[in-house]
């Protein structure tokens, strides 16, 4: 599902990755893990296509992503890739189905096809019955699932997430991270997380050590 080759990122002389190379399989689990400041975030952010390297290529789904130009990027993006932040991002101004519903908007699909397919996902992250809400109105557990069906709107190839559950409390932490193996069983989902939580890196298929850029 992903291959990186030789990834190296500089920022003003500071180096953050060091010819970093993985290989990653569909409906893999896999955590990256490592102390502040070693360089997961960047690598989460290069292979989702949100930076680029300075050396080095990476391929998803069998498309080479590092030569494509900004235009072709950023519809590869929309259409393959699904983001999980620590901060969920929804639009306070739209209900819970219309921001799991925008990327799809966004990629030119029919409203009713969104619409019937945002509620399978609602129903299967168990919100369904939060449709109307707006974010405010929902509890943080619920605001992230919402940002879980977002990502997932458009059967991405494989999902991002970068400390997903640092904003939750232990109980909504362990329901997300459940969820998570439980959408890789259904859905035979590829998910890449950058996470400080011993509990989900434990659970994963594989985890990765990254520090002063070098992965191991």
């Amino acid at each position: 599902m992903i291959i990186a080759k030789d990834i190296s990122k500089s920022y003003e002389a500071l180096s953050v990755l060091k010819d970093v190379s993985l290989e990653i399989k569909k409906g893999e689990i896999v955590s990256i893990v490592g102390p502040s400041g070693a360089g997961k975030s960047t690598l989460l952010h290069i292979l989702g296509t949100l930076d680029r390297p300075d050396n080095g290529k990476v391929m998803i789904d069998g498309t080479e992503i590092t030569s494509m130009n900004s235009k072709s990027l950023s519809a590869f993006r929309n259409k393959k890739i699904g983001f999980v932040f620590q901060s969920h991002h929804l639009l306070p101004e739209f209900s819970a189905i219309e921001n799991i519903m925008l990327p799809a908007m966004i990629a030119g699909q029919k409203p009713a096809t969104i619409r019937e397919k945002a509620r399978e996902l609602m129903k299967i992250l168990g919100i369904d019955k939060r449709e109307s809400n707006r974010p405010s109105e929902l509890s943080g557990g619920e605001q992230q699932r919402v940002a879980v069906a977002r990502a997932l709107i458009n059967d991405p190839a494989v999902v991002f997430a970068d400390e997903p559950s640092g904003n939750l409390d232990s109980a909504n932490a362990k329901s997300l991270h459940n969820l998570f193996f439980s959408l890789r069983d259904s859905l035979n989902q590829t998910f890449v997380i950058v996470t400080h939580s011993e509990e989900l890196a434990n659970m994963s298929d594989r985890k990765l050590h990254i520090e002063d850029g070098v992965l191991s």
